[in-house]
């Protein structure tokens, strides 16, 4: 088993200044993205379109070996990804996971697994979904559904692949978190509350995988122009249609703007996502950052981390857990 301390010992002086400055900034912004990939395999989930589709492309691309994954095959966009591998001779491979679903979870990681030879080297909790409305007018059917995906879904994922992972002594987990993940936006529905539960379970996990070389890795996005925005706006207006009166009632306004949101003035690059997960993929392990923001403006989530990660230190760093503590928080 690899040593507790194994961050203190891969991070000196300078990687350790890297990493803090890529938790206060875009990663994209502060550190190199990697021309080439070789060697990795790395599973990412929610492909079809989105951050998923750009990090599949783009990785595959870069010579890693990786398994794109999205739910209700056969579908066009697995096709094109198909088609893709194979005129431009790719390491990429379609498989079919909705991660609110056990048996395909389990399936479709053994089966990448199976590729690969082994455990994976990297996952990406990508898939996520957003449901906007007053937290009133979420019902449970959108309430579970939300959760289903944006928590439990990366959980799923998370205990499929660490057997694997534990087994080969390292290997990185990368959950798709937001900003609204760390601040709160009135009328997002159920969404920071799925995403703080992520943030708060991927730390704990972060600190839990000391021992096993593994790291995990939070990026936490700003507003980008993806297809993030017409998938909320189909599950807003289907909760619109079905919502009771007794609830709508008391919020005319917003409820006449469900499933109306409109994404496309944002012009922040999509990119910046898959390049920032590429340069955290590249790092050495043990110095890579808990949480790292990323969007070219404003982060509001920063002073919040530091604070985060003081009193988390502050607290524990001194009691028997303090080697797993100040590992993640490289200090």
């Amino acid at each position: 088993m690899p040593d507790i301390d194994r961050r203190s010992l891969l991070a000196g002086a300078a990687a350790t200044g890297v990493a803090l400055t890529a938790a206060n900034s875009a990663l994209a912004q502060t550190m190199a993205v990697p021309a080439r990939m070789e060697g990795k395999s790395i599973l990412v989930t929610g492909c079809s379109s989105g951050f998923g589709r750009l990090m599949a492309e783009d990785y595959a691309r870069k010579g890693a070996k990786v398994f794109a994954t999205m739910r209700n095959l056969p579908r066009p966009e697995a096709e094109e990804l198909r088609a893709l591998a194979k005129s431009e001779n790719l390491d990429l491979h379609v498989i079919e996971i909705d991660v609110t679903d056990d048996a395909q979870v389990a399936a479709g990681v053994a089966e990448a697994e199976r590729i690969a030879g082994g455990g994976l080297d990297v996952l990406v909790n990508n898939a996520g979904i957003g449901i906007s409305s007053p937290v009133e007018v979420q019902d449970m059917q959108a309430t579970q559904l939300i959760f289903d995906t944006n928590v439990f879904g990366c959980h799923r994922m998370a205990r499929a692949v660490l057997p694997g992972m534990r087994a080969r002594g390292s290997g990185l987990i990368v959950p798709i978190s937001s900003q609204l993940g760390r601040v709160i936006v009135p009328y997002s529905g159920h969404y920071s509350a799925t995403k703080f539960a992520l943030e708060a379970m991927s730390e704990q996990l972060a600190y839990e995988l000391v021992p096993h070389g593994i790291d995990v890795a939070i990026i936490e996005p700003g507003g980008y122009p993806t297809e993030v925005w017409v998938n909320r706006n189909i599950y807003s207006g289907q909760l619109k249609e079905r919502a009771a009166e007794i609830h709508t009632s008391g919020y005319p306004q917003i409820v006449a703007r469900m499933g109306e949101e409109d994404g496309t003035t944002r012009t922040a690059d999509p990119m910046d996502v898959p390049n920032a997960i590429a340069a955290i993929i590249a790092m050495p392990p043990g110095t890579r950052p808990l949480r790292t923001p990323v969007h070219p403006g404003n982060k509001p989530q920063v002073p919040i981390n530091e604070v985060s990660s003081r009193v988390q230190v502050d607290w524990l760093g001194q009691s028997p857990f303090g080697p797993l503590i100040t590992a993640v928080h490289n200090v």
